[in-house]
């Protein structure tokens, strides 16, 4: 299992746009791909567009990214890299 914290800096937080690309990323690996708002014990399936809009994250709130699976190292990477790119809005 990887983890790694990620924290929402794009000021319009996790929407319909970013959600679609997080899912889209998720979905290129064969890992399970977790993402888990700690403060609201909500844990989602990364690679549902509806599961990542339903954790309602906003600018600045922390998530958890968590794979198991044989490219979770690769699959946690890119879903940090989306979030510190602001995923293309800022």
């Amino acid at each position: 299992m990887t983890e790694k914290q990620v924290t929402i800096k794009n000021r319009a937080g996790i929407h319909m746009r970013p959600a679609g690309l997080i899912a889209k990323v998720a979905s290129r690996f064969v890992s399970h791909i977790s993402m888990i708002n700690e403060a609201d014990n909500e844990n989602i399936n990364a690679k549902s567009i509806m599961g990542i809009i339903t954790l309602c994250a906003r600018y600045n709130t922390t998530l958890l990214v968590r794979a198991e699976g044989p490219d979770e190292a690769d699959a946690v990477q890119a879903i940090f890299d989306l979030f510190e790119q602001r995923f293309e809005e800022d």
